[in-house]
Formats: C-alpha cells, sequence, structure tokens
C-alpha cells in the first residue's frame, strides 16, 4: 500500500514538473513570434537566376504570417529602364502573406527553404520592430546595388545587428574568389552565356575584386549556408536541412558567343580582303562605328550611372568610342587618320597578347572581333602609308 501511494506520488509531481516546465517555457518567450530566413531557389531567367532572400515572421499571438521582401521595385515607374541603367532606380521593402509569397514560386516550381531564428524573445521582438519600421513610407526606399546592397545584404544587416552578441558569419566559398567568379558559377550553371558576355563587357575591374567573407553572403545560398553553420556561444542560430544549386540542367543555347562573335568576324575579314573597295569600306565603317558604339554605352555606364562595378573597365582600351568618329573616315589619307589606325593596331595588340593575364577578365568570345579590330586598323594603316 506504501508503495502504490509512493509511486502515485511521485507521478504526480512528475505530471507537476512537466507542466511547470511549459509554463516556465512559456513565461521565457511571450512574443508569439517565429523568425525564420527564407532562402528561394534559383530559376531559369536571368533576374531570378541567382535566388532571392526574405524574412518571414509568424505571430502566433495576432495570427498573422508575414514575408518582408527587399527585392520589390515597381515596374510602371516613370522612365523605368533609364533609372534602371543608370542604377537611379528605387527599390522598396513590401510585406505580404507567406501563402501568397509562396504561390508563386511553387508555380515556377522553385524551393523554398526555411531557416528558424533560433532567438531570444527580446531579439525577436527587435528584429520585427525594425522590419515594421523599415516598412514605412518614409524608410522603405533604398538604391539597389547587385553587389554591395540587395535583397540578400538587407536581410543579413538587419538580422546581424539585433542578435547578441552579432554573430561573425564565415566564407563559404573559396577565399580567392571575386564577384565576378561567383556569379559566373550561376551564369555557367543556367547556361546563360550570352547572359555572362554582356555582364562581363559592362562590369570593369572591381568586380574582380577577391570577396571579403561577409562581402560573400551578396548571395542568397551563400547567406543560408554562412548562417545554418554559424553558433553564438555554442548556440545554433539556424537550423535547416542541406541545400544545394537544383541538379537539373536547362538546355545549352543553339549557338554560343564564341562561335557566333568567331564566324562574324572571319566573314568581316574575308569581305573586307576579297571584296570590292566601296563594299569594304562599308563594311569597315560597320566594324568601326558598332565598336565605338559599344565604347559609347561603356563610357555612359562608367561616369553617368551609380553603379559601383563598371567603373575601371579594361574593355574600354579595345572598344574606343573614337571608332564611332573614325568610322566615318575610314579611307582618308589624311594624316590623323593614317595615326589614328596605326596607334589601334598597337595599343589593342597589346590588349590581345594581355588578354588572360589583365587585372580584369576579359571574355574569351570578344578576342576574334578584337584581332579584326586590330587586322582591319594595321590594314588601313599601311594602305594610307602606301
Amino acid at each position: 500500500m506504501y508503495d502504490i501511494s509512493t509511486k502515485k506520488i511521485q507521478i504526480a509531481l512528475l505530471i507537476a514538473l512537466l507542466l511547470l516546465g511549459n509554463v516556465n517555457a512559456y513565461t521565457q518567450d511571450k512574443s508569439g513570434l517565429r523568425i525564420s530566413l527564407l532562402t528561394c531557389s534559383p530559376g531559369e531567367d536571368l533576374y531570378a537566376l541567382f535566388g532571392h532572400t526574405a524574412i518571414r515572421v509568424t505571430d502566433s499571438v495576432s495570427l498573422t504570417d508575414i514575408v518582408y521582401n527587399y527585392g520589390t521595385f515597381n515596374f510602371s515607374d516613370p522612365n523605368f529602364y533609364i533609372k534602371f541603367a543608370r542604377g537611379k532606380l528605387l527599390y522598396y521593402l513590401s510585406a505580404e502573406r507567406y501563402n501568397d509569397f509562396a504561390a508563386g514560386y511553387y508555380y515556377e516550381g522553385r524551393t523554398i527553404r526555411e531557416q528558424v531564428l533560433n532567438a531570444t524573445e527580446s531579439e525577436k521582438m527587435d528584429i520585427h520592430q525594425a522590419l515594421r519600421s523599415n516598412l514605412r513610407e518614409e524608410n522603405r526606399y533604398y538604391h539597389y546595388d547587385f553587389f554591395l546592397d540587395n535583397c540578400t545584404t538587407r536581410p543579413r544587416d538587419l538580422l546581424l545587428s539585433h542578435l547578441h552578441p552579432a554573430p561573425q558569419l564565415p566564407a563559404v566559398m573559396d577565399t580567392r574568389t571575386t564577384f565576378r567568379e561567383a556569379i559566373h558559377l550561376y551564369l555557367n550553371h543556367g547556361k546563360q552565356y550570352w547572359s555572362k558576355l554582356g555582364i562581363d563587357i559592362l562590369l570593369g575591374a572591381r568586380t574582380d575584386v577577391i570577396m571579403q567573407p561577409m562581402q560573400q553572403l551578396f548571395l542568397p545560398d551563400n547567406l543560408m549556408t554562412a548562417m545554418d553553420t554559424t553558433t553564438v556561444n555554442n548556440r545554433v542560430l539556424l537550423t535547416t536541412s542541406p541545400y544545394h544549386l537544383e541538379t537539373t540542367i536547362p538546355d545549352a543555347p543553339l549557338v554560343t558567343p564564341g562561335w557566333a562573335i568567331g564566324l562574324i568576324s572571319i566573314l568581316f575579314a574575308f569581305i573586307t580582303t576579297r571584296s570590292k573597295k566601296a563594299f569594304a569600306a562599308w563594311t569597315d565603317r560597320l566594324i568601326f562605328f558598332v565598336t565605338g558604339f559599344l565604347g559609347v554605352i561603356l563610357v555612359f555606364m562608367w561616369v553617368a550611372t551609380d553603379h559601383t562595378m563598371t567603373k575601371n573597365n579594361y574593355n574600354l582600351v579595345w572598344a574606343l568610342p573614337t571608332h564611332l568618329v573614325i568610322s566615318l573616315w575610314v579611307n582618308s589619307a589624311a594624316r590623323w587618320v593614317k595615326f589614328y589606325f596605326l596607334t589601334t593596331a598597337f595599343v589593342t595588340g597589346i590588349l590581345a597578347i594581355c588578354w588572360f593575364i589583365l587585372p580584369q577578365h576579359m571574355n574569351p568570345a570578344l578576342l576574334p572581333w578584337v584581332l579584326l579590330v586590330i587586322y582591319r586598323s594595321s590594314v588601313k594603316y599601311i594602305s594610307h602609308a602606301g
């Protein structure tokens, strides 16, 4: 009888302790908040190729489930394309229900990985308050920078500024990786070879700077991986299942930039060599006009935009804006024209020799066109000299 009563008392005490534990757990965190980092997998289109990051806030008290998204912009903004080209288009923080946010990604067949933040009550409340403050009309807009201030760096900075102590996020790529090499991984994986060519033309030497560990986290996958492996005082910040780039391989374009530019360059070289003088002159005009026009665009991206990575562009050594003017004088026998073609052949020739050792990565697909410019400049100088 004594044993039975003792056992009942022990069971009652155990139940009481369990209930007390639940009460204590509840009293420790009255916020009812659940903060998550959402990482959306890359899509097939260029704008979605690098994935996306957002913050999810689930509130069990107000029964809300909101996603805060720093990657929003207004496509109907006046002069949208001009502002976008000049880096002056304002992005802003938006908020929407999680189900609405997720529906678009699921429709595209893209995954959303959620990492739940293991934060204290005060940390979660501070993060939530900061998001609501950033959502105000006077705070929500910012000038987007793909590498330095984007939809991933904003959530990164907000979360880290409200975690105490602030975690030191590790490097998740090779410590010698440059910005350009990081985006090349995605461009190559997505077989976006033409987009890669355009990006390599527009982005200057600053893109070839080695990234610091925190700078690597401008990419959603990198931030997710870094946060997932980070601990503060032996406290795991985030937990998630392993994540990798999608294994599906998209179809490669039928014609790659290297083949296309190579064939066009050979064709133009043949036309200017074998065709009648008048037709060859018009072909030369086209060659130098296209090259000069590209140079004007590169100068514009350097001096007339807010983009940080389009400056110090070595492509301007071969794509001289002055080629636009010389295209009107290709058959002139003037001394200055002769000197211009000599200088062009010499400077561009040195560039071609140093193509693969320059401080800036130069896309190999451009080399046939560069050799064409050298060839036609040399021919023009010799013909004028004769």
